[in-house]
């Protein structure tokens, strides 16, 4: 992971700041736009944003966009032909996922969020192309986060979308002739804050992103506080926090407080009694769909990005996150997730917890057998991390 100085982060606040600030830039692209999502869906949103790139094609700017097949597999047909038709290079990673071969490849997805404007704008976060707000169930929008990046670290940033597309045309047989010249990123320095890009993949980066939370919480002196959507780490991660608890660190996770994806949700719960045992605070978040994958640690050092604390996330999905040190922009972060914490979450009590009845804890211990099972199974063996 390198650190690098100059650039200017800009935090935002789930799709209500984050989708204008999208469009605002693929309106002022010039030459090149890449993206990079796990869902692309054809609601308002996306209808939005997808109007925004063809805007763009037509007047003549590369527009590459790259989407999930799993995350995206009910993307409408017809709205990507209009993409296509516009002059918009569309790529899907990992078009075929079938339910009856489990191979682990198959489950190698496309998770990272990220755009690329002229290799001189960035954005980067856990925010997919898709409504805010859930047509079916009347909740507030998802709490989620972005950046939008200026800067030197642009030139780790471009690089790694150009990368990729290269590598999924080449393996579908596209033909490169489409393909824009790379351009030289705008590394001047347009801010001065200390920041890195961390990725994951399955080559030479598979622990980036988990090595860089473990040395910050090992380093840590005041305080811990993690907000992620699906949090079922392994054995190194839990210890690292409970350590970081034994040594006078406060530390204060905000997890999913609705039932999404059940078995995850219910795994995870096997390891709140080991949590709440050490003295870490646990704090459901009940107000909407809880989606952010982001920490603020000592007030100083802070990650915004797309990697959940989960097996999917770690050790098998294509991730990108932004660490950034910087007092201003911790405080930042900070703040937002407290007044989140206070005013749409619930802290669980220790003696609460401990006489939760019998069959949620029957689902609990279930869930965490198979999830521990699968982690095992598809995680690169290493089930050792969630005994």
């Amino acid at each position: 992971m390198e650190f690098v100085d100059g650039n200017r982060i800009t935090l935002l606040r789930n799709g209500t700041e984050y989708f204008p600030a999208l469009v605002e830039a693929f309106d002022g692209a010039r030459r090149e736009i890449h993206l990079d999502t796990y869902i692309f869906a054809a609601d308002r949103t996306g209808r939005m944003i997808a109007a925004s790139l063809m805007r763009a094609a037509r007047r003549g700017v590369s527009t590459y966009v790259m989407v999930d097949g799993f995350g995206s597999r009910e993307l409408d047909r017809k709205l990507v032909a209009e993409m296509r038709a516009a002059g918009i290079h569309f790529l899907v990673y990992r078009a075929k996922i079938s339910p009856w071969t489990l191979q682990r490849s198959r489950l190698r997805r496309l998770h990272r969020k990220l755009a690329v404007i002229d290799a001189r704008t960035a954005f980067v976060g856990g925010i997919n192309i898709q409504d805010d707000e859930d047509a079916v169930r009347p909740v507030p929008p998802r709490f989620d986060y972005a950046v939008r990046i200026e800067g030197p670290l642009l030139r780790g940033i471009y690089p790694a979308v150009k990368r990729l597309w290269k590598l999924v045309a080449a393996t579908q047989f596209r033909s490169r002739r489409a393909e824009a010249r790379a351009l030289e990123p705008d590394a001047r320095p347009a801010g001065s804050q200390r920041a890195a890009f961390v990725v994951r993949d399955n080559l030479g980066h598979r622990r980036e992103i988990e090595d860089a939370y473990l040395d910050a919480i090992s380093r840590s002196r005041t305080e811990i506080l993690i907000a992620n959507a699906y949090f079922f780490p392994g054995i190194s991660f839990r210890r690292a926090l409970t350590d970081a608890a034994a040594r006078g660190v406060r530390v204060k996770l905000l997890l999913q407080g609705r039932v999404e994806y059940v078995l995850l949700y219910f795994a995870s719960r096997a390891l709140y009694g080991t949590f709440l045992d050490a003295g870490i605070e646990i704090h459901e978040y009940h107000r909407s769909f809880l989606h952010a994958k982001v920490a603020v640690i000592d007030g100083q050092w802070a990650t915004v990005g797309s990697s959940n604390i989960d097996p999917f996330s770690l050790f098998l999905a294509r991730e990108a996150n932004v660490v950034i040190e910087d007092r201003a922009f911790a405080e930042e972060l900070r703040a937002s997730l407290l007044r989140e914490m206070e005013q749409g979450a619930t802290q669980l009590q220790r003696d609460r917890w401990a006489h939760e009845p019998l069959p949620l804890r029957v689902a609990t211990w279930l869930s965490y057998g198979l999830a521990r099972f699968l982690t095992g199974t598809f995680a690169y063996g290493r089930k050792e991390e969630f005994a």
